[in-house]
């Protein structure tokens, strides 16, 4: 079985147990934090291959209770409260989530291979391919179907959004959507001749249904957003796929109306 990555352990270790202390988890989150260790454990072993594929099953309901906020022992802490950012904006307000950053650590530390490796320049080159495709189909469209206009701005708050959207946002959708279900499926279509791309439209899609909360403009607009991302992650690696979905969460958050039109 490979080698943990004990420094990142250690680091989300302890970054977990400041929370506990500062009465931000409960002793009922340590359920959570355990079913993704023996998943873990399990995608991780070699002896065992059906458990393999059972550790997998338990990391997707896991991520989907986190990610839902179904599971007990968080407490997530309102640092924004309900606002408009701009006069015809609907009200903002903004959550520090500790439940849904586990998604993405378990990722990078069950799964390694999702990262994508791949050097700095073609990285940076497929940031600049992806953040120009989502930005003309998502925020075009946005614009399109009337739901933000330009709207220029720099609220108090917008460093503490943009840690937030980074680390906790961004990160953890992308590890999931692009290297862990986009990855797995360019191994799964491998075989076909355009395996790359199949994989690529089938996250786009799913990434797109999980905001169907939010209005079938919403699903439309992530799906295409989804497919810059992709385009990111196949010829730049997880890195780039991060930069692009972050950078495009900017650019409507600084440039135009946010989170929409009222």
């Amino acid at each position: 079985m490979p080698a943990l990555p004990w420094p990142y352990l250690a680091l989300l270790s302890i970054g977990y147990t400041l929370a506990l202390a500062y009465g931000q988890l409960a002793w009922t989150a340590v359920i959570s934090i355990a079913l993704l260790l023996f998943a873990g454990y399990a995608v991780r072993q070699q002896q065992m291959p059906v458990g393999r594929f059972l550790g997998h099953v338990l990391f997707a309901v896991m991520a989907l209770a986190l990610a839902m906020h179904w599971m007990p022992g968080f407490f997530n802490g309102r640092v924004i409260p309900a606002q408009r950012l701009t006069d015809d904006a609907a009200p903002f307000a903004m959550y520090l989530n500790q439940d849904k950053p586990l998604i993405g650590f378990w990722l990078l530390l069950a799964c390694p291979w999702i990262v994508g490796r791949r050097p700095l320049r073609l990285s940076v080159q497929a940031t600049a391919l992806g953040l120009a495709v989502s930005a003309l189909l998502a925020l075009g469209g946005a614009v399109l179907l009337g739901m933000v206009h330009w709207a220029p701005k720099w609220p108090d708050h917008a460093w503490l959004w943009m840690l937030n959207n980074l680390l906790l946002v961004t990160l953890v959708e992308e590890a999931l959507f692009r290297g862990y279900i986009q990855g797995s499926l360019i191994q799964r279509f491998k075989h076909l001749a355009r395996g790359d791309t199949l994989a690529l439209l089938l996250a786009s899609l799913l990434f797109g249904l999980v905001h169907a909360g939010a209005g079938w403009q919403w699903v439309l607009l992530s799906g295409l957003a989804g497919v810059g991302y992709g385009l990111a992650y196949r010829f730049g690696g997880l890195g780039a796929a991060i930069a692009t979905h972050f950078l495009l969460n900017l650019l409507h958050f600084v440039l135009f109306t946010y989170p929409m039109l009222a």
